[in-house]
Parts: C-alpha cells; sequence; structure tokens
C-alpha cells in the first residue's frame, strides 16, 4: 500500500485490488465512461458507446491474471479511482483507467498515473509504459500526450461485435498504441 499525498485532493491511497473490490470497481469503470452518469466528468465514451464498458469477471481477469495488477485508489475510505497494470517484458500496459466523475478535472488522474509509472518501473524494471486509445478521442489523447505519452499511429480494430465492451454508435472506431519512456 502506498500513500500520495496531494494538495486540494487530501492523501490517496494505492493497494492492490481483492476480489472482494469486484462490484465497486465495475460501478466505478461504467460511472466513468458509460451512461448519464458519465457525463459528468470528461472522460465520458457515452455519445460513441452504449452499453457495458466491463464486468466482474472481465475485472476478476485483471486481478487474478499472471503479472497483472488491479490499483485500487482510495481518498478517506472511498474508492475514487483504479487503474490496470500489466508486465509485458520490457514494458508495461496500462488500462482500465477510471476516475470518479464526480472528481475529474480535479488533478487526480495526473497524480494516479505518475504513482502507476513509478510502480511499473520499480515493480518490473520496465522502461516503457503502453497504452491503447479510441483514435477518436482526440481530448483523452491529447491529456495522455501532455503527460509524455507519445502516438505511435499503430492501429487495431476495434471488437465489434463484443458487446463485454459496448456497442459502438459508429462505424470508424480502432485502438492507437500510445508509449511512454519510463526512463
Amino acid at each position: 500500500m502506498t500513500v500520495a499525498p496531494t494538495s486540494a485532493t487530501g492523501d490517496l491511497v494505492f493497494r492492490d485490488a481483492t476480489e472482494a473490490d469486484t462490484e465497486a470497481l465495475v460501478a466505478l469503470i461504467e460511472s466513468a465512461y458509460r451512461g448519464d452518469s458519465s457525463r459528468v466528468g470528461w472522460t465520458t465514451e457515452a455519445d460513441i458507446l452504449e452499453g457495458q464498458r466491463t464486468d466482474p469477471q472481465g475485472v476478476l481477469d485483471v486481478i487474478e491474471g499472471e503479472g497483472s495488477r488491479l490499483l485500487v485508489v482510495e481518498r478517506d475510505g472511498a474508492l475514487v479511482a483504479c487503474c490496470q497494470l500489466e508486465h509485458r517484458g520490457p514494458h508495461a500496459y496500462f488500462g482500465m483507467f477510471a476516475v470518479s466523475p464526480a472528481l475529474q478535472g480535479a488533478g487526480l488522474g495526473k497524480v494516479i498515473i505518475a504513482e502507476a509509472e513509478r510502480s511499473a518501473r520499480e515493480s518490473w524494471g520496465v522502461t516503457e509504459m503502453h497504452m491503447t486509445v479510441i483514435s477518436v478521442r482526440e481530448e483523452l489523447i491529447a491529456w495522455y500526450e501532455r503527460r509524455g505519452y507519445r502516438r505511435t499511429g499503430e492501429l487495431s480494430p476495434f471488437p465489434y461485435g463484443d458487446e463485454r465492451f459496448g456497442v459502438p454508435q459508429r462505424a470508424d472506431l480502432q485502438f492507437e498504441l500510445l508509449v511512454k519512456p519510463l526512463v
């Protein structure tokens, strides 16, 4: 468990998720990306995807996966954010990043991603962080670029037809790989 002091936001506690966190994590992730509740924050995907973002099994797969961690972020005992870290040889994969919509824009995301990068570098000795972002999410990609990530132009298909990842509302969705050196 790591405690990171933050100015106006109070101390954040980082810990690895457990099976007991599953339902709360699904609710957090869904609230940050889908439905009307996600529109409170700026990370909503509600205009491009309907349906679910994840489900209990998807969250458990990350919690229990080999070389995988799901970091839970708490403030004052309440779950406020999470992110996935997965060890993939010389790099780590960053995903499943969610901040409570009511707290978005307060600087938590910057603190959380910095802690995730530090943790991956120190735990696994990785030299890069990789992530994939839906390529039409220009505002989100710009946010990651301000944190040192670069667009690679490497694209992969969105899993159309697999409703475990949502129901696309447009036909041009694909993922772009973003990379950041951690040295």
